[in-house]
């Protein structure tokens, strides 16, 4: 964990260590034999699209679903469609798993094209990365209502996964599946 982020409240913790732990099936036989299906929802803040959809079962990710989220998630300003990174559907689902809350997350940018990354990144509007990983589709901008923005990236934090951006500014945390930091 970054040191210059606060540590979550033992009570929050406690209350996400008991949400991960009630997600994960009881073994048995016959439970082992179906596959855990795994799903989303998303909310798109800037088309006003809504999807939602079983990305996985068991350890196989749903080539339809992929294709689905890949057209959701498409650059917003130019409507270029990228193959966005299937960890980070995992990802989303374990921060979810881990904070007990299964609401659509709102989605502020999933992939972007390498022409819209530069624009927005000449813009200034800040966190825009000359070789951002939106433009590879290991990257996306969410938020969940319901949960404050802190315990969104703490619960991302706590995995270990990939980048964690804190933008309270901008109410919005960034996931990634690229090498573990956080800002």
């Amino acid at each position: 964990m970054n040191p210059s982020h606060p540590v979550p409240r033992r009570r929050a913790f406690l209350r996400r260590a008991g949400a991960l732990a009630a997600t994960l099936p009881l073994w048995s036989p016959a439970r082992a034999a179906v596959p855990q299906p795994r799903a989303l929802a998303f909310a798109h803040t800037h088309t006003g699209e809504r999807l939602q959809t079983v990305f996985a079962l068991g350890e196989s990710y749903r080539p339809e679903a992929l294709g689905q989220l890949n057209r959701f998630l498409r650059d917003h300003y130019t409507g270029q469609v990228g193959v966005m990174d299937p960890p980070l559907f995992d990802l989303l689902y374990r921060v979810q798993a881990l904070l007990g809350c299964e609401g659509p997350y709102e989605v502020i940018s999933g992939y972007r094209c390498p022409d819209t990354n530069e624009r927005l990144r000449l813009k200034g509007g800040g966190g825009v990365a000359r070789r951002s990983l939106h433009m590879d589709g290991k990257a996306i901008d969410v938020r969940l209502p319901g949960v404050p923005l802190a315990e969104l990236r703490d619960a991302a934090l706590e995995l270990g996964r990939g980048g964690v951006g804190y933008y309270a500014r901008e109410q919005f945390v960034h996931l990634d599946t690229g090498r573990v930091r956080s800002w």
